[in-house]
């Protein structure tokens, strides 16, 4: 069949790009799913999808991404490097975060019956580099598409308008598991022996934020002298010099999880010596401190797990691969940002009166539950193409 004017012209531009070629590894058998992301941070959801394919599914997934994601990198958009792939790796369905229209690949994916699927779809556009006048591409390419998950109705009626025909608007998908298990035994116990005492944490905190930490608990003390800091340093090596830095500088009583020491009364800084017990310490406090985010290279844990169990977040202007989901969180008015070390004690200040800590962690929780949905929703339709295939 003659190709179209666009897609003959995108075709010519595309012979401008290097190809690379590729060893990839050997094709797993059975069932695989391709999930791609255009950008980093389109990726976050994916790497949980693929663990939950894997999981109850039994199927296996190929990830790509930008050469700077750590996954493989997707085949040039045009004839011979599309084809090469999709005949070495046979994916059942493919799965494209975010909005980008690789026009080659899905016109090649349409002829072999591989389904398309759409999720986080933001406004659609042509593969970055591609830029020209392909007269009708876009729309004919829109068009193979199986189904769209659209971020918002502006983004849904976006997609209509290109030629989508199966578009819904239901919010970013997010990583599930991101409520992190604790031991419900130990976390009764540390919760007794708390009892009603206010707890703030602040979350893998690296060196170079521990002066503002510090001067924040010690600026909230004077709020309420009876507030415990969970303070998780980035470095769990770090425990240990910190406390009797605490101690001496201070004089304040530090108490150790390595030496099996509990927060007793008198305690205003508790230390823990693990990185593993996070979803214990998101529970115990009702206020979050995300470290990396103010002084280091961007926030070091992902805001969804605080948010997922019911913890205020506090965040710097440094949000690392969260930007997207910062702004979400954001826009609930479930996390406050400040700019500096004092605006770190006001914040905190202003989130310890329990009521404005209970609205933000609600909001936390149903933009983290929001998200859980939109991924439980995108594994009923992929699952539903594959059996199709």
């Amino acid at each position: 069949m003659a190709l179209s004017l666009g897609r003959r012209l995108y075709n010519l531009t595309g012979r401008r790009e290097a190809a690379e070629g590729q060893a990839w590894q050997p094709r797993p058998k059975g069932p695989l799913v391709w999930l791609h992301a255009p950008r980093i941070e389109a990726a976050q959801g994916l790497a949980q999808l693929a663990r939950r394919l894997a999981d109850e599914d039994g199927v296996a997934t190929l990830v790509t991404g930008p050469r700077d994601s750590g996954h493989v990198a997707p085949p040039a958009d045009q004839p011979a490097e599309v084809k090469a792939f999709l005949s070495h790796w046979q994916p059942d369905a493919l799965l494209l975060a975010d909005g980008e229209i690789r026009p080659t690949l899905l016109f090649e994916a349409e002829a072999r019956g591989i389904p398309v699927l759409v999720v986080d779809g933001r406004e659609p556009y042509l593969v970055r580099g591609r830029d020209g006048w392909f007269p009708g591409l876009l729309r004919d390419a829109v068009q193979t598409l199986r189904h769209v998950f659209a971020l918002d109705e502006a983004a849904a009626r976006a997609w209509r308008k290109a030629g989508a025909a199966q578009v819904e608007a239901v919010g970013r998908m997010e990583e599930v598991s991101a409520a992190l298990s604790c031991h419900e035994g130990e976390r009764a116990a540390m919760a007794e022996v708390l009892k009603a005492r206010p707890v703030w944490l602040a979350a893998a905190v690296p060196e170079a934020e521990e002066a503002a930490v510090i001067a924040a608990h010690r600026a909230a003390l004077r709020l309420s002298h009876r507030l415990l800091l969970i303070l998780a340093p980035a470095d769990c090596a770090r425990a240990e010099p910190l406390a009797a830095d605490l101690e001496a500088r201070e004089g304040w009583l530090v108490a150790r999880r390595a030496r099996f020491e509990e927060p007793e009364d008198e305690t205003s800084v508790y230390l823990p010596d693990s990185a593993e017990e996070y979803g214990l310490w998101y529970r115990l406090a009702p206020v979050t401190y995300l470290g990396g985010s103010l002084a280091g290279p961007g926030a070091l844990r992902n805001p969804l797990e605080p948010a997922a169990l019911g913890s205020a977040i506090i965040h710097g202007p440094r949000p690392g691969p969260y930007g997207a989901v910062f702004g979400r969180l954001g826009a609930a008015r479930a996390a406050r940002a400040v700019g500096s070390a004092a605006d770190l004690a006001e914040a905190l200040g202003d989130l310890l009166a329990p009521d404005r800590a209970a609205l933000a962690a609600q909001a936390a929780w149903a933009v983290a539950s929001d998200g859980a949905e939109v991924t439980e929703k995108v594994l009923a339709r992929l699952r539903q193409m594959i059996g199709d295939t």
